[in-house]
């Protein structure tokens, strides 16, 4: 193991690029080339794309194909707690000793050429899954697709673009159309791609992606479709109908996630058992994640808690839905977003499912927006608001007011990923 641990070398790594992001792929193939192209020596990859639902969408996969019997490797982000989480080889999370070696590796590779810090732990998590054998690697776009620095697998087994909303306009473009084809960019001849529910024309732009490379699409509503019926997932395609349980993963929205992730498992080959674990074996922390222990839990015992990460107005809109599905209690939101963020797209949908709003700024996170900012924002959308020093403090404050509310902490992973470390 190299003298310094991981923490450090990340450290150094944030510092070798002046922009947190600059779309291109000409760094990342300089680097691989220094490392032997671990990319050229992968196991089958499903490269997941999209605005919302990726982490979701790929956690009931790799749920699916485990239950299988097949190993898996994944990469996504961002971490929540700690960076570690983004690595997962054949099936675990990558250790402490392992990350700092490889990322000594890749820093020596590098050298002091400029590359920004996603695309060098990219091409580590790259060269660690060259390394150890498994059945299938997940892999997680982290911004857009076209020039995402994990797109240099030249052919993925199979392709997913979940639902493509407004985000990160600065990077990938104003509207639906402009963004559906940047995420269209993971596209490859040849290469089935499964595509979530679309609005109309984002699916006109991977379409339009489609049939320039000649990659074959299976769409939702047209070759599957997902549904609640009676209290349970019905999914249909050409293969027929599954009847299974809902997904343990909660909220409305879930379904959809679930529908991709059942057909990217019957397009390769996978039966029923396999798509039922899929849908009732899969773990994602921070997306309506009940909190039932530890210190945030002890500090208003009688509260019902839950965290998600959403943070863009279609999580919103998912967020209102899975409130308004639960059974009827007075609901106080604790809510933190980065300066980023289109923040009254994103409570707006939640104002009518919510008693109040406690407005936090995001601990340790330069580009947090004041909690003040956040407080005037719900109040423009008609949520009543109040400022609060730190998530403790707003659970304190409403375990006093509201002992029986339920409380719901949201609007940043980068707000959850500090939930979580706090909460133990």
């Amino acid at each position: 193991m190299p003298a310094q641990g991981s923490d450090v070398i990340l450290e150094r790594m944030m510092a070798l690029h002046p922009k947190i992001i600059d779309l291109t792929l000409d760094r990342v193939w300089r680097l691989l080339e220094r490392l032997g192209h671990p990319e050229r020596r992968l196991p089958p990859v499903i490269h997941v794309a999209g605005t919302n639902g990726k982490g979701s969408t790929q956690a009931m996969i790799r749920a699916g194909l485990e239950a299988a019997g097949l190993t898996c490797h994944a990469y996504t982000s961002p971490h929540l707690a700690r960076f570690h989480e983004r690595i997962r080889v054949a099936g675990e999370i990558i250790g402490e000793a392992e990350l700092a070696d490889l990322l000594a590796e890749t820093e020596a590779a590098n050298g002091p050429d400029p590359i920004t810090y996603f695309e060098i732990t990219t091409c580590a998590a790259l060269l660690a899954f060259s390394r150890i054998p498994a059945d299938a690697l997940l892999l997680e776009v982290g911004l857009g697709g076209r020039l995402d620095a994990t797109n240099v697998v030249d052919k993925p087994a199979i392709c997913v673009i979940t639902p493509v909303s407004l985000d990160h306009q600065q990077y990938l473009g104003e509207t639906v159309d402009l963004i559906a084809a940047e995420k269209a960019g993971i596209l490859k001849p040849g290469v089935p791609c499964v595509v979530g529910p679309q609005r109309p024309e984002g699916l006109a732009s991977i379409e339009a992606r489609a049939e320039a490379v000649g990659a074959p699409l299976i769409v939702a509503n047209r070759d599957w479709q997902a549904w609640s019926e009676r209290g349970r997932l019905v999914f249909q395609d050409e293969r027929g109908l599954l009847d299974l349980p809902l997904p343990n993963l909660p909220g409305p929205h879930q379904i959809e996630n679930a529908g991709a992730a059942l057909a990217v498992l019957r397009h390769l080959g996978h039966g029923e058992a396999a798509c039922e674990a899929a849908v009732t074996r899969a773990y994602w922390p921070a997306r309506m994640q009940r909190l039932r222990r530890g210190p945030l839990v002890d500090l208003a015992p009688d509260v019902e808690l839950w965290l998600d990460g959403g943070h863009n107005p279609s999580a919103g809109e998912a967020l209102a839905a899975t409130l308004a599905a639960l059974p009827r209690r007075a609901t106080h939101a604790i809510c933190g977003m980065l300066n980023t963020k289109d923040i009254a797209g994103f409570l707006r949908p939640m104002a009518p499912h919510l008693a109040a709003l406690h407005a936090v700024s995001i601990p340790g996170e330069a580009n947090t927006l004041p909690a003040e900012v956040t407080r005037n924002a719900a109040v423009a959308v008609g949520i009543p608001a109040s400022e609060a020093e730190s998530v403790a403090a707003a659970l304190a404050t409403i375990a006093k007011a509201a002992p029986q509310a339920r409380v719901i902490i949201c609007g940043s992973l980068y707000l959850a990923g500090s939930v979580l470390r706090e909460n133990g």
